[in-house]
């Protein structure tokens, strides 16, 4: 078989269905009264795979299946075919005359003597074969037909043109295409089996190869064009690096032995110019006939090709100036079969043309080279510049690398590689390279172990993946006050600052951000904008002012602009503590997707950190979970801890807000075990809040108060803890409901005292709401009208609740009964929504308290409802389609149509129109009400 059906999973063929069925039709028509079908295909297209699958269905449905397979060492062997199908059946043939038998025996090699006349075996076989059909249906299975010896081809061409009507007697041979038509089996219908469609291919190979990047995957698939073998093999040929995309592709896929014996053997006897010319045009791969001309040393280059496009291995259309491959992978095999030498001068003559396209000279330089290379280490440089601001980090680092092998001098040799190892770690989501990568930098500049790159890289790989923010720390610090001193690019100063500022933050204390701000202070105005700000929103959120919010703004304004994922996700870091958002979302995921398909994976999972905070702030809450949970799976997958602890705290404090409290205390434990010997004090600050929310919805007011004053005491908003900020409403309610009203009192003063506490909706509402809990009976109304008029409040739904049912227990307390229910009504409906299900239940309560005895929570119980499922069924209602609804929720279409089909019967209604007053009744109106 030559087209890798060994490897193709027969018993279940992706993307055949409609081959299958041509074969089910045939093989019942060769059961009932015979029939012939010729498959044909490119090779490597999966003809012997649905031989193997139309012999076991003709064998289990009791026909007698005769098989046979070309094989082109026995071409030249006559009747070698015959005697495959025959000798197994030969005992059974007992009603043979003499003379078929003899002319069997003769030419099976059983008798000595001339061979019979050609159409004497031919009525033989014939023969033979309807005495066998008798019995059962037979069928006669031929592989390979291109490699099968002339006499059985010619012999099998006449017993197909002649089975008799009625003799039950099947014919099904598989040829690759491109012959001329006149061979033996000529006439006979045929099947051309075509290449898989791009959606079964993609299954094909995910079912295979399940861990390769989905931007790998697309790679082999383009490569492959529906080749089946092709596709199974490609990835087989690739490192497991490769695969999974640490490490970047070559420009030209390499075949393994079987495919490259399928693609290689046409070439195999082309004249050596017109190879040479094949290799350019492979190693190009952009099928300018200019390039190729330029690059040919012949003048009559085009007449050179030209038994290249009779053995149909490219096409040249001259009208457009283009060159195509027949398939991508003759160029592999054009590459795999060239020498060494051979390729390095196709590379050199590439380059000399290409001088206006920098990058793609540089590589072809880079392949040329044989030893250092100064010029190109340099045009590699720049393009790892290029490469990593597309978000192409596995590219950067290939570029390094390679810039690395040819840089003449030790030291430039080992800034490439620590450099190599700092893009590799921060962007291509290669952590646990950097140890060797600056061990070979030590090696290559034993005196330069200072250098900035290296310290960057080392305080990476220290802070993410060990947690060692204070070592970290020291080795950053002392890199950029040694670079101050020197002539250092400012480029390369804000980046190991931007590396410093999350450090600081990781390390939750005010004493680490005094080497920054220094920094910061000699750099003046050269320091980065996003850097400048993200000082003060990221850095002491508690502390940012009017003027850093509209700095921010400027900043955020060009983040759709913006292709550095780097970039991209430190604008998100610097608007996240400020409610500025909802400006980088678009752009976050961008990163996210850049990162899932391969890209800058690492800058991804600090992206979907980000994203699930905010999710959790505005209430998306399964929108929270599923990006906090890729985030953890991601992060731990490649060793980032810091980050994916980060999603560990999300999911804690989705928890405690659902009443998971075991599960919210068991999340957080985890984070403390980990960050508070290394002194971590951001996700400890991070754990603590998630304890003090679960405090708070068991009524462990005590607890909760000693959580929440654990990240920051009261009457205080450290500034260089940024959760100190978004825990302010639980430490004031749990100090009122502890008897501490002074510090309550004392820590909206501080609240009070603080710019940013005027700027952003969610700070303001918390302030506000935490300035209602302390107030006295006689202006605390006042106070709760403040918050719940709150501009953007409806932004932040789980605190704007909590706020209101405050509010409610208040109005209760003071007797003011009708306005109570209205509240905390509407707090009930925002938990239920939600899915806070302690304080639904402590909604539930008070409205009971007022003397309301059906309860709204039981009756959306009652029908099943999940918040994700109101809340689709609410957007559809509101005639939004399933795609409108998936935009806004983060869901495909496909899951948003799933969820409406679970609701309707749980509804008692079947259309779509019917959503809008099914769901006014779930959760109703609050129903029965005593006597106020």
């Amino acid at each position: 078989m030559d087209d890798g059906g060994s490897g193709y999973p027969a018993g279940s063929l992706v993307g055949r269905a409609g081959d299958v069925a041509v074969l089910t039709s045939f093989l019942h028509r060769a059961a009932g009264h015979g029939a012939a079908l010729v498959l044909t295909g490119e090779p490597g297209v999966g003809r012997s795979a649905l031989l193997e699958v139309a012999a076991r269905a003709a064998g289990a449905a009791g026909t007698r299946v005769l098989s046979a397979a070309g094989v082109e060492a026995e071409a030249e062997v006559g009747f070698a075919g015959l005697h495959q199908l025959l000798v197994p059946v030969l005992g059974e043939l007992t009603a043979l005359s003499d003379l078929h038998r003899d002319a069997l025996a003769h030419s099976l090699g059983y008798r000595a003597g001339p061979t019979a006349d050609r159409l004497v075996v031919s009525t033989a076989v014939l023969t033979s074969l309807r005495e066998l059909a008798v019995g059962r249906p037979v069928l006669v299975v031929v592989d390979d037909l291109q490699w099968l010896d002339r006499t059985t081809a010619e012999v099998l061409g006449f017993v197909a043109r002649r089975v008799p009507a009625g003799a039950r007697i099947g014919l099904l041979a598989a040829s690759r295409w491109g012959d001329d038509g006149s061979g033996p089996l000529a006439g006979l219908p045929e099947h051309e089996v075509r290449p898989l469609e791009e959606g079964a291919a993609e299954e094909l190979v995910a079912g295979r190869y399940p861990t390769m990047a989905p931007r790998v995957r697309r790679r082999v698939v383009a490569a492959a064009q529906g080749n089946p073998l092709a596709l199974l093999e490609l990835p087989a040929a690739l490192t497991g690096r490769q695969r999974v995309a640490l490490e970047a592709l070559p420009s030209v896929l390499p075949l393994s032995r079987h495919l490259g014996a399928v693609f290689a053997g046409r070439m195999r006897d082309l004249p050596p110019a017109t190879r040479r010319l094949l290799l350019l045009a492979a190693l190009d791969g952009t099928g300018d006939l200019r390039v190729l001309g330029s690059a040919s040393r012949d003048e009559d280059w085009l007449d050179v090709l030209a038994p290249a496009e009779r053995a149909r291995l490219l096409r040249v259309d001259a009208g457009t100036r283009r060159v195509s491959l027949w398939h991508p992978l003759v160029g592999s095999a054009a590459v795999q079969l060239a020498t060494s030498g051979e390729r390095r001068r196709a590379h050199a003559a590439l380059a000399e043309v290409l001088v206006d396209q920098p990058e793609r000279r540089a590589w072809h330089l880079a392949e040329a080279a044989v030893g250092p290379d100064g010029p190109a280490a340099d045009l590699l440089d720049e393009a790892a510049d290029r490469a990593l601001r597309k978000g192409d980090g596995v590219g950067a680092v290939t570029a390094l690398l390679r810039a690395a092998d040819l840089s003449p001098s030790g030291p430039d040799r080992a800034r490439r590689l620590a450099r190599a190892a700092y893009v590799g770690a921060h962007a291509a989501g290669d952590l646990r390279s950097v140890p060797d990568l600056l061990l070979q930098a030590r090696r290559a500049d034993p005196d330069g172990g200072g250098s900035l790159q290296t310290a960057m890289a080392a305080s990476y790989h220290l802070s993410t993946g060990d947690g060692d923010v204070d070592g970290a720390h020291v080795a950053l610090v002392r890199a950029i006050e040694s670079a101050l001193l020197g002539p250092v690019g400012v480029g390369d100063l804000d980046e190991a600052l931007h590396g410093l500022l999350v450090i600081c933050h990781s390390s939750g204390r005010a004493e680490p951000w005094q080497a920054l701000e220094s920094a910061a202070a000699r750099l003046g105005h050269r320091l980065g904008p996003a850097l400048s700000v993200a000082r003060s929103t990221f850095g002491a959120p508690a502390l940012a002012t009017a003027a850093d919010l509209r700095q921010l703004d400027r900043v955020i304004a060009g983040i759709d602009a913006e292709e550095d994922p780097a970039q991209i996700v430190r604008t998100g870091l610097a608007a996240s503590y400020v409610d500025r958002l909802d400006g980088c979302r678009q752009a976050l995921w961008r990163v996210v997707g850049n990162g899932r398909e391969g890209g800058a994976v690492a800058c991804a999972v600090d992206a979907l950190v980000v994203l699930c905070q905010d999710a959790y702030g505005a209430g998306r809450w399964e929108e929270a979970r599923r990006t906090a949970e890729e985030a953890v799976e991601l992060g731990e997958a490649l060793g980032y801890r810091l980050p994916s602890l980060s999603g560990t705290c999300c999911l804690a404090l989705l928890a405690a807000a659902e009443g998971r409290h075991e599960t919210a205390r068991t999340l957080a434990g985890q984070v403390v075990s980990w960050a508070g010997p290394r002194g971590v004090r951001a996700l400890e600050h991070s754990a603590y809040r998630a304890r003090a929310l679960a405090a708070l919805a068991e009524g462990d007011f005590e607890e909760a108060y000693r959580q929440a004053a654990a990240i920051s005491p009261p009457g205080v908003v450290a500034p260089h803890v940024p959760v100190a900020a978004w825990v302010t409403l639980d430490l004031v309610e749990a100090a009122v409901r502890t008897g501490r009203r002074q510090e309550a009192g004392a820590h909206v003063a501080a609240m009070r005292g603080l710019e940013v506490f005027r700027l952003c909706p969610r700070l303001v509402l918390l302030a506000a709401g935490s300035a209602a809990l302390t107030a006295p009976d006689d202006g605390a109304a006042a106070c709760f009208e403040e918050a719940m008029a709150t501009p953007g409040a409806d932004r932040h739904p789980f605190e704007s609740a909590r706020v209101q049912l405050a509010y409610g227990e208040h109005l209760r307390r003071v007797r003011a009964t009708g306005a109570a229910r209205l509240h905390l009504a509407g707090a009930l409906e925002a938990f239920t929504r939600l899915g806070a299900r302690p304080w639904a239940v402590r909604a539930e309560h008070e409205l009971r308290a007022t003397g309301v005895s059906r309860s709204p929570v039981a009756r959306a119980a009652a029908v099943g409802l999940t918040p994700q499922e109101h809340e689709i069924s609410l957007l559809a209602a509101s005639g939004l389609t399933n795609k409108q609804i998936g935009v806004q929720l983060y869901l495909s279409p496909r899951t948003v149509s799933a969820h409406l089909y679970r609701v309707f019967p749980k509804l008692g209604i079947s259309s779509r129109a019917a959503l809008r007053d099914a769901l006014a009744r779930v959760p109703q109106e609050v129903g029965e009400r005593g006597a106020g």
